[in-house]
C-alpha cells in the first residue's frame, strides 16, 4: 500500500528529502531529580546521537548505565524513530530482593504486607 511520502518525494517536496525527528531524552541522576530534554536529529539517529546531542547537565553515561526507548531496553546503536523517549536509567544500588529482605527483618512481620492488618483474635496472614 503506497505512503502519503511516497508521493511528496516523486513531486520533489523539499520537506521530505530532510525527514528529521524529535526525540525525548530522559535521565535522573538522583531519586526524584528527572531531567528532560528535546532534540531534534535526522532520521536514521541512534540512541547514541540523542544523547550526544541532548542538553541535559551531566549526563555522561554512568558506569553500568542502561539504556532503554519508552521503558524497553536497548543498546545505543538502535535506530531511533519519530515521537521515541530515550530513557538513561542508573544502576541500582541494592538488589530489590535483599532490600525487601532487610526492609521486612526491620518492620517486622505484623506490620508489613498481609500481616499489617488482621481480625482482633486472627493469626497472623489471615
Amino acid at each position: 500500500m503506497p505512503s502519503s511520502n511516497v508521493l511528496s518525494r516523486s513531486m520533489g517536496d523539499p520537506s521530505a528529502s530532510q525527514a528529521v525527528l524529535h526525540i525525548t531524552v530522559v535521565a535522573s541522576a538522583a531519586p526524584g531529580d528527572v531531567q528532560e530534554c528535546m532534540v531534534t536529529l535526522p532520521e536514521g539517529a541512534t540512541v547514541a546521537d540523542a544523547l550526544a546531542a541532548s542538553c541535559l547537565e551531566g549526563l555522561a553515561p554512568w558506569p553500568g548505565a542502561v539504556c532503554g526507548i519508552w521503558g524497553r531496553v536497548v543498546e545505543q546503536d538502535c535506530v531511533l524513530r519519530a515521537g521515541d523517549r530515550v530513557e538513561m536509567y542508573r544502576p541500582l544500588t541494592v538488589d530489590p530482593k535483599t532490600a525487601r529482605r532487610q526492609r521486612f527483618a526491620r518492620q517486622g512481620a505484623r506490620t508489613t504486607g498481609l500481616f499489617a492488618r488482621q481480625r482482633p483474635g486472627g493469626k497472623a496472614g489471615y
